[in-house]
């Protein structure tokens, strides 16, 4: 009997499997569609909160709840605007950090290495040879058992090439939800037009 709780102890204490990059992208592409709410600190101190709608492959809307602006991305292009200053900076989806998130078939072998594996967080850090302007994006994952693939997306961190850090967490996900009625076009403050 004390040899049988002995082997149940250890059993317990035993390290989960380790995860793959596989896996994590099998949970990304797992993900249809996600809704949730946000907490953005930025690099320069400021924290910003919101709703985030993301539709796979590459849509993607961060409604800010106060701030006046607005990061969308419609399938291929993703969108800064700004109604403070109406400005709008544009760039392809596949070229921003935002592709792993939102690439229909995730490929993070080449450009990621998992950092943190435990039983309760996975963290991937992801940095394209191709493209060091784009920094380090920190991926992180909570062990959930509803989530596609058993790994909830928690929320990302991003390393700049100057070395600014933001920070992005999750709340209230909720997986493959309806986004009906959510838009990822946007109002263009330039020319007052709906896009």
């Amino acid at each position: 009997m004390k040899k049988l709780a002995l082997l149940m102890a250890a059993m317990l204490a035993s390290p989960a499997a380790a995860t793959s990059l596989a896996e994590i992208a099998a949970s990304l592409k797992g993900t249809t569609s996600l809704a949730a709410d946000f907490t953005q600190a930025g690099a320069d101190g400021r924290v910003l909160s919101g709703k985030l709608w993301l539709a796979r492959p590459g849509k993607v809307r961060f409604q800010y709840d106060t701030a006046r602006m607005l990061l969308v991305a419609d399938g291929r292009t993703l969108s800064f605007v700004d109604y403070e200053v109406k400005q709008v900076s544009q760039w392809p989806v596949r070229r921003t950090p935002l592709q792993i998130l939102l690439a229909a078939e995730p490929d993070l072998a080449p450009i990621a290495r998992i950092t943190t594996d435990n039983a309760d967080l996975v963290e991937v850090a992801a940095r394209d040879p191709k493209r060091p302007e784009f920094g380090t994006l920190s991926i992180r994952f909570t062990r959930t058992a509803g989530a596609p693939g058993g790994l909830a997306l928690a929320g990302w961190s991003a390393l700049d090439a100057q070395g600014g850090r933001s920070e992005v967490r999750l709340a209230n996900v909720r997986y493959n939800a309806s986004l009906n009625g959510v838009s990822f076009g946007f109002a263009d403050p330039r020319r007052d037009a709906v896009r």
